[in-house]
Order: C-alpha cells, then sequence, then structure tokens
C-alpha cells in the first residue's frame, strides 16, 4: 500500500508541477521517517463526490442506512490511509461528517430541539438529518456561513432548559475505526467554548439569554468524551477553537480560562491541542490560551495570520508544541516552499526543533480534493496548483527539510522539491497569460470616483412602477429552477460535443418555455428563465470570462450533500463578449410579463472562486465588476427590464476582524455599484443574498442602493427583520425570503401569510416583495411547484385584505 500510494504521490506531484528527479521508490523514501507534520482537517466528500452520491441515494430511498454507511466507512479508511502512507504524525480523525462537524456535535451533546421529538439514546440517522434538512412536520436548524467561508453549518439552538446528555459515540467509534487499521490518530472536537459562541438562542428564549452561562452542562459531556478516548488509548486530542481569531470581549475570553481549568483533571494523560484558524488570535486572546496550563500544543494560521509570526516572537510557552499552519489550506496555489521553510526556521529558533509541526493553515476542506484527477486542465496553469492531497505532501516536505541528518539521496529529493517549487513560482510570475495593462488600467482609473446611480432609490422606483405597473406584494423567485437529470445530461452532452448547437439551443429553448409556462400558470408577477443553461451561479460566468480556468473534479463542500466546482482565477478578468443576452431575451420573448436577467455579482464570484494571491483581491473584484457592467448594459439595450446581480457572498467575505471590516466592505460595494451605476432610471436593478448574518453590516447593503434586495429570512427565523424593528429604515424594495429552499418540507399558505405578516410589522406594504429564501435549482419540481402556489396564494390573500384596510 505504501509503494503505490507513493506511486500516486509522485504521478500527482510530477502532473502539478513537472517535477522529473523523484521516482516511486526514492519519494517513499521522503516519507520515511516519522517528521513532525499535523493536517488540521481533509474533505470528506471524497475525490468524485462519493459522500454526495451516497447521501442523495439515502435520502432518495434507493438505498439503506448501511449503504451509506459502508461509503462513509470506505472513504474514511482511504483519507487515513493516505495520510499514514505519506507518514504525517499527527492525523485527524472525526473530521469526516454526514452533514456538518458541528451538527455532530450537537448531537454528540444531545442538544437537540424538542420539536424533532427525540426522547433519547444513540442518535440515529432520522433525527440527524431531521435537524440538518427538516421534514415533512418541522423545519431544518437555522443554516449559516462557517466563518468567511462558503461553507454553511447548522446553528445549535440552545436554552436554559437545553438537557445535554453524550448522544453520540462518534468520536470514540472513528478514533477506534482508525486504531483498527492499525493508525493511531488524533481525534478532533470542536471546542466548547466555540460551540457556545457559535450557537443562538433557541425559540422562545430571550435573545439576551448568556449562552456561555450553559458551559458547565456542556463541560460535564466534554469529559465523558474525554474518558472515553482516553480509555481507548488517544494520546492526542485536537480541540478547534475557531472563534479565538474573533474580536472577543473580556466575558467571552474569560470562558476559555474556565473551561480548559474545569477539563484539566479530565485531560491528565492526555496531549491537548487547542486549533484557531482563518486569522491572527488578537494579542490578549493569545496571552490568555498560552498561559493555560492543560495545553499542550497551540495551533495557529500562518498563511491569514499575517502577524501570527510576531505574536510567536513576542513570547512563546516554553515546553509547548507550535503546530504552523504555513500550508494553505483555504486556496489552491502551490506552496512557495522557500519562503515557508525561511518562517519555519524563525520559528524553529524560538520554539525549538523538537517541538514544532508542520501543519496546514486550517482545514483542507476548503481545498479541492486531489489533482491528479485533472486530466484536462492547462499544463501550465496547473504546474501552479496543490489540491489536499498535494498539501499533504508539501506538509512533509517541509518537515523533512526542517530534519536533521539527511543522507544524500534524501537531501537530493527534498532540494529536488525546492528547485520545482521555485519554477512554479516564477511561471506564474513570468507567464503573459497573468497581465492585461489594459485591464489594469481600467481598473485603476475606477479608484477616484464614486460610481453611484444619480437618481434617488425613490424616483427610480416611481419611474420603474409606472413602466412594469406591478402589484402590491410583487411575488418572483430568486433565479434557478430545478435541474433534472435531463437537463443536465443534454448540458453534458454538449459540452462532450455529442449533441449540435442547434440541438442544444433546442432543448435548453424547451426547458425556458416549461418554465416560463409554468411562473404563468401559477400567477407570479415578475419571472425568471431558470437559468437551464447554467452548471454554477459562478463557473457559468467564469467561463466565459478570461483569467478564469476550470476543474473537471475541484469540488468542495458548501453544505451537506451540495458541492460547488469554484473557478481559479489566475490572471487579469476581462469579458470578450455577452455572455447572458441570448438566454435573457428569449425569455423575454416568451412572455408578457417582466422577465428578469439573472447576472452574479462580482463580489460573489469572487469570493466562491479560488482567488490569485499575488494582488489585492479588492484589485480583482474591480476587474471584475467592469466586466459585469459590460453586460448590465448590453442587457439593458436588449430591451430587458429587470436586471438581478446577485451578491449572495458579499456579507462571506466579510473579514474576521472588526479592524479590517470598514475596508473590505467600501471596496466591495463599490465594485457591486460599478456594475450597475450607468442604467436608465426606469431600469429595476435587484440582488440577492442568502445564509449569512446581515444585521451589522445592513448599513453596507443599504449604501449597495439597489432597487430590490431579496434576502434568506426563514430559515434564520426572520432574524433578519429585527434590524428592521430597531429602527433601521429601509426605503427600497425588500424581499425577505418567505419559505426555506434547502428543506425539502413544503410550507402551507397559512405559514406563508404569518411570515409576510410579520414582515409587514416593520416594512412597508409598497417596499415588500414576496419569494423564497433562495434559488430552487436543488428542489424538486414535485416541491417547488405547490410551494410557489402556496406563496402566491398567501401573497392574493393578503392583496386583498391590504385593499379592505385602505
Amino acid at each position: 500500500m505504501a509503494f503505490s500510494f507513493a506511486r500516486f504521490l509522485t504521478s500527482s506531484i510530477c502532473q502539478s508541477s513537472r517535477l522529473s528527479v523523484v521516482s516511486p521508490c526514492s519519494l517513499y523514501c521522503v516519507f520515511s521517517r516519522n517528521m513532525a507534520s499535523h493536517i488540521v482537517g481533509y474533505p470528506r466528500i471524497g475525490p468524485k463526490r462519493e459522500l454526495k452520491f451516497a447521501l442523495e441515494s439515502f435520502w432518495d430511498g434507493k438505498s439503506s442506512a448501511k449503504d451509506l454507511q459502508k461509503v462513509a466507512a470506505d472513504l474514511r479508511s482511504s483519507i487515513w490511509k493516505q495520510m499514514a502512507d505519506a507518514e504525517i504524525k499527527y492525523i485527524p480523525s472525526n473530521t469526516f461528517s454526514y452533514y456538518d462537524q458541528v451538527l455532530d456535535t450537537t448531537a454528540m451533546l444531545g442538544a437537540v430541539p424538542m420539536r424533532y421529538g427525540w426522547t433519547g439514546g444513540e442518535i440515529g440517522f432520522d433525527t440527524y438529518f431531521s435537524m440538518a434538512r427538516g421534514n415533512v412536520s418541522v423545519p431544518a436548524m437555522e443554516m449559516t456561513k462557517w466563518f468567511d467561508t462558503n461553507y454553511h453549518f447548522i446553528v445549535p439552538e440552545l436554552g436554559p432548559d437545553t438537557k445535554f446528555t453524550y448522544s453520540s459515540h462518534k468520536a470514540v467509534s472513528e478514533y477506534k475505526e482508525a486504531k483498527a487499521l492499525g493508525i493511531d490518530t488524533v481525534p478532533v472536537l470542536i471546542g466548547p467554548v466555540s460551540y457556545l459562541l457559535l450557537s443562538k438562542p433557541a425559540k422562545g428564549v430571550e435573545k439576551s439569554f448568556s449562552l456561555l452561562s450553559l458551559l458547565g452542562k456542556v463541560l460535564a459531556v466534554y469529559k465523558e468524551v474525554i474518558a472515553e478516548l482516553k480509555a481507548t488509548g488517544a494520546s492526542w486530542i485536537q480541540f478547534d477553537e475557531p472563534t479565538l481569531v474573533l474580536d472577543l470581549d473580556s466575558h467571552q475570553l474569560q470562558a476559555f480560562t474556565e473551561a480548559y481549568t474545569e477539563l484539566q483533571s479530565s485531560l491528565v494523560g492526555l496531549n491537548v491541542l487547542i486549533e484557531s484558524y482563518f486569522a491572527d488570535v488578537p494579542a490578549e486572546t493569545y496571552k490568555t490560551i498560552t498561559s493555560l496550563n492543560c495545553i499542550s500544543g497551540f495551533g495557529f494560521d500562518f498563511v491569514r495570520g499575517t502577524k501570527t509570526l510576531d505574536l510567536i516572537k513576542s513570547g512563546f510557552p516554553s515546553g509547548k508544541y507550535l503546530f504552523a499552519g504555513v500550508v494553505d489550506g483555504r486556496n489552491v496555489w502551490a506552496n512557495d516552499l522557500d519562503s515557508s521553510l525561511s518562517a519555519l526556521k524563525e520559528l524553529e529558533a524560538i520554539v525549538g526543533k523538537d517541538l514544532l509541526v508542520v501543519s496546514t493553515s486550517c482545514s483542507l476542506m476548503h481545498t479541492a480534493v486531489d489533482l491528479i484527477n485533472e486530466t484536462k486542465l492547462d499544463s501550465e496553469i496547473k504546474s501552479w496548483l496543490a489540491f489536499a492531497a498535494q498539501k499533504v505532501v508539501e506538509v512533509n516536505v517541509l518537515a523533512k527539510s526542517l530534519a536533521r541528518g539527511l543522507d544524500e539521496g534524501d537531501m537530493l529529493i527534498t532540494n529536488g522539491f525546492f528547485v520545482n517549487s521555485n519554477a512554479a513560482q516564477d511561471s506564474r510570475k513570468s507567464s503573459p497569460r497573468v497581465t492585461n495593462e489594459e485591464v489594469q488600467k481600467a481598473a485603476a482609473a475606477l479608484k477616484g470616483s464614486d460610481h453611484r446611480r444619480a437618481t434617488a432609490v425613490s424616483a427610480r422606483l416611481d419611474a420603474q412602477q409606472k413602466k412594469l405597473n406591478l402589484p402590491i406584494l410583487p411575488t418572483t423567485t430568486t433565479g434557478s429552477f430545478p435541474q433534472t437529470l435531463d437537463l443536465r445530461r443534454v448540458r453534458r452532452e454538449y459540452k462532450a460535443n455529442k449533441i449540435s448547437e442547434d440541438d442544444y439551443v433546442d432543448a435548453i429553448k424547451e426547458e425556458i418555455n416549461k418554465v416560463v409556462k409554468l411562473q404563468e400558470e401559477l400567477d407570479i408577477d415578475v419571472l425568471v428563465h431558470g437559468e437551464p443553461e447554467r452548471n454554477d451561479m459562478v463557473e457559468y460566468f467564469g467561463e466565459q470570462l478570461s483569467g478564469f480556468a476550470f476543474t473537471g473534479n475541484g469540488w468542495v463542500q458548501s453544505y451537506g450533500s451540495r458541492c460547488v466546482k469554484p473557478p481559479i482565477i489566475y490572471g487579469d478578468v476581462s469579458r470578450p463578449k455577452a455572455m447572458t443576452v441570448f438566454w435573457s431575451s428569449m425569455a423575454q420573448s416568451m412572455t408578457s410579463r417582466p422577465m428578469k436577467a439573472m447576472l452574479t455579482g462580482p463580489v460573489t464570484i469572487l469570493n466562491w472562486s479560488f482567488v490569485r494571491n499575488d494582488q489585492p483581491r479588492s484589485e480583482t473584484c474591480y476587474q471584475i465588476a467592469l466586466a459585469i457592467r459590460k453586460e448590465v448594459e448590453n442587457l439593458e439595450a436588449a430591451g430587458i427590464q429587470i436586471i438581478q446581480i446577485d451578491e449572495a457572498a458579499l456579507r462571506e467575505g466579510l473579514p474576521l476582524r472588526k479592524s479590517e471590516q470598514a475596508y473590505y466592505l467600501d471596496w466591495a460595494v463599490r465594485s457591486f455599484r460599478i456594475t450597475n451605476c450607468r442604467v436608465k432610471d426606469a431600469t429595476q436593478i435587484h440582488t440577492h443574498m442568502c445564509y449569512s448574518n446581515f444585521n451589522d453590516i445592513i448599513h453596507s447593503i443599504i449604501d449597495m442602493d439597489a432597487d430590490v434586495i431579496t434576502l434568506e429570512n426563514s430559515r434564520s427565523d426572520e432574524k433578519l427583520l429585527s434590524v428592521f424593528r430597531e429602527g433601521v429604515k429601509y426605503r427600497a424594495g425588500i424581499g425577505p425570503g418567505v419559505y426555506d429552499i434547502h428543506s425539502p418540507r413544503i410550507p402551507s399558505t397559512e405559514e406563508i401569510v404569518d411570515r409576510i405578516n410579520k414582515m409587514l410589522a416593520v416594512l412597508k406594504a409598497d417596499i415588500l416583495w414576496v419569494n423564497p429564501d433562495c434559488g430552487l435549482k436543488t428542489r424538486k419540481y414535485a416541491e417547488v411547484k405547490p410551494a410557489l402556489a402556496n406563496m402566491v396564494s398567501a401573497a392574493k390573500l393578503l392583496r386583498k385584505e391590504l385593499a379592505s384596510t385602505n
């Protein structure tokens, strides 16, 4: 197995970096010593999305729970063996999840909301997936973004009456599972303080309720888990405490001291790693956690944590391990080995060579799985990349380079990796395909102007209403309609040149016509064409823009079984030709009702791509904004009256530290305004955002100056509405989602009426739109039709009520 995996690694590295000096046998020698190397976490979806297909088959009743468990066990085994064969010293376990690691922690703690009817015992799939996805009787738990990533987690719902009991032994089971394979792993748990800080008060509990007041009850379960892990032979345990990088108040910071002081006696005999990621740990937080006696090692992100090295230089506790995250877990660029080794040597001089561990900056679940599966990717660009499997190699090459007493053969092999790394870095810097001077000049010229529409939104809405003549509480959807197997097959066959362009256009036209007629039958006011020609809301546009590259299997988990394939932005971005005008014009010709053109905004394209790291993200965003502006102007010229520019990921890109947020919001909002600042008053600009906490950036959302904004609202239990109750005035059109599309559950008309009435309590009827939370791409028509019918019925009922009271 070791030899075959070495051959696999050689092939992978050779393909990604043109390495020609390393044979399979000699490569294995590189990993033949147990170097101080560590992986924070690894993708669990499988190199070809094996988990996704197994989950969806199980949910559809096409396979059994045993079938799903077999796929999961095979994936875990493969991942552990890969890392063991690569001689990773600290291999994580319990980073696999059937849906989400925070939901796994909720299951471990038995913190199941009462509405799911769980009566105790080990939590099974029925309860687990009901919490994640809802069921016919009750809605799912809230889902929101995991810090500033495109991964979504299931938000725990807690209150003073929550009963905590050890109800999922997954962490222990998976440790035993790996041990049976002969692999000693480091069990990973979401830390108790971060778990509470990421939770929300349960429905009916005062919003002011202190979630940290539950710390003692939560720790009681953690002690049971720790005791069982110790009994099974675990020597290390990893607590992921990602909230350590946030701006914590003194009460929150004190909770870390209280938690790990309380756990200290339980942790005797174990080495304990506290892992943080995604940003620098604030100086005061750093002092607090590094003073904890029961902690053996500290993991820090040295990629996004640009000030972390200075913190270490200011002082690091003697005799403690430093897990240095120098290999980027968030992006796909090959590591600059020389630069990383230089930083590691600085750290080694501070903490000592025996206490320094080379690691990833965060879990590799945020990057693609394996570059070896990219057989059609451009060879030059491929040489610049490293996916999760390749990053495991990078970690060990760096660890090997820090080792002493290498023999001549080891030195030759290690040096070969460094020579190759330097060649890849030089290739990126000098490649003519990266730089477009005309694009750079156009983006630079944007900086001196505000790029705002000349007329106030209230006047624009009057002009638009005269043209559109929409009823009060107009109904619409947020863009996509279900993507059937036949539709996916047509796109796949066209891409593979198995059908002609004429046949492809005819098939897509037929699908658009079906979607248009369905919306007319449902009596929806503003229609969409359903996006049947699109694979993904970012990938579709990236494929038509310069400066983007695409993978065949570069999938990344977004939530549950939902995976995305982020484009790779490697160079300056421009738009060679129109991207959506043909389809939008075709759809508008099929109906007399307004047809929204659907675009993805520059900030979302940026945040949902693997972005070049050789220039500021703001520069790349301005380039994308200019490309989208051309498309907006072409759509308007073609007679499209409503253009939606989705910025689903605006909140996602917000820096975790408050001191950095104003700068980001300035260029992000400016980028959105650049896209539409030249359109006429009568052209209505919509935008859409989903699954983030918007309340703290509401003023920036208002500053985007869109005519209509739709936002996720129902799954978060109308949390968005609280900002309007607190006095924020919103004068543009707004559509807080009336039902959750990420659940198969169909809401009743009465339920939607109730939601809209809650909106009417804080928003004026003349600015309120009625729409689902998000796009309908992932749902089935059997769910979409009745849900939309109930939504339209609810709007009509309330129109009658409003008319009778006026």
